[in-house]
């Protein structure tokens, strides 16, 4: 996860929301910021386009 958001220039959080949206089924996920920082990482996400084969081994390594 750390070498995708290098990849992206953005921090691991923002990785993580970004494949979490991207699994078969979620609609929308859910987070809970508890400071102005980690809100800003959040809602990088949207954008970050995450390719296949980042997605995979972000599966992969969740298992």
């Amino acid at each position: 996860m750390e070498e995708v958001a290098e990849t992206h220039g953005v921090v691991m959080a923002t990785v993580a929301l970004a494949w979490v949206a991207a699994q078969p089924g979620i609609v929308a996920p859910i987070s809970s910021p508890r400071n102005p920082d980690q809100l800003k990482a959040l809602v990088a996400y949207p954008p970050l386009d995450l390719s296949d084969a980042e997605l995979t081994a972000l599966t992969e390594e969740s298992a």
